[in-house]
């Protein structure tokens, strides 16, 4: 059982020196090459060369994203693996609710997020003991009390960065020449599928541009928080509609 006060006094550096030396390969950095993922791939890569990164291809990302995964292999020398969503459960919910759904209603959107994210990530995490996030507590109020070490779904969740402001990773990237994702340089401070993200205009928060189309709905695809109320309710139903279709 790992000691997650210790984690929580613990720096970046010490909490992926202790989960490489414990997990070894049961443990991979999950990115999509953002800012923070960038930082963690970097400070891993100093300690190990053969730390396990993945990504999720949505099949919806920007093509800069693709971009970002050959630049990782030249520059650190690690292959990230790719986790994708089942294509028949894709095909059933476009089937039913066409390929821009996400546009029409939160739960929708959710549903989009489940298929090709959330599902991919369940499956790739049975391969591991452990796995590492980029979250930090500054990035919004949903995740102001994300925790350096937790366990979610039988796994252990590193979040080295929690503690982290935006000042610190910007200044480690300078510091260390961190590869930036190129959408950085048009103004975007999240990133993710290109149907639903956008750059952020001055005085935003670092997430409004994802799901901007929303009001008062949480700016999370389901990966680290769970939608709640009516919309997780109606997740359930519209998920549960695509797989028994997918069966069919």
């Amino acid at each position: 059982m790992p000691d997650f006060d210790g984690l929580e006094q613990a720096d970046a550096t010490e909490i992926l020196n202790w989960a490489i030396a414990g997990f070894g390969r049961s443990l991979a950095i999950a990115t999509a090459f953002q800012a923070e993922g960038m930082v963690i791939l970097d400070i891993a890569s100093r300690i190990s060369s053969e730390v396990r990164a993945f990504t999720l291809d949505t099949g919806r990302l920007p093509e800069e994203t693709y971009q970002m995964i050959e630049t990782v292999r030249e520059r650190y020398g690690i292959v990230v693996e790719t986790a994708s969503p089942d294509a028949a459960e894709v095909e059933a919910m476009i089937a039913r609710h066409g390929p821009n759904l996400f546009y029409r209603e939160v739960p929708l959107r959710s549903l989009c997020c489940e298929i090709r994210k959330v599902r991919p990530l369940e499956r790739k995490l049975q391969e591991l003991d452990a796995w590492v996030t980029g979250l930090r507590r500054g990035q919004n109020e949903s995740r102001a009390d994300v925790r350096k070490g937790e366990w979610a779904g039988g796994k252990l969740k590193l979040s080295p960065l929690a503690d982290w402001s935006t000042e610190q990773v910007e200044a480690y990237i300078r510091e260390h020449d961190v590869p930036m994702h190129p959408l950085y340089k048009a103004g975007y401070r999240s990133i993710g599928c290109a149907p639903c993200t956008r750059a952020v205009q001055p005085g935003e928060d670092e997430r409004a541009g994802r799901w901007w189309w929303e009001q008062d709905a949480a700016k999370e695809c389901g990966i680290h928080f769970t939608p709640e109320g009516k919309a997780e309710r109606k997740l359930d139903v519209l998920l549960s509609e695509v797989l028994e279709a997918r069966r069919a």
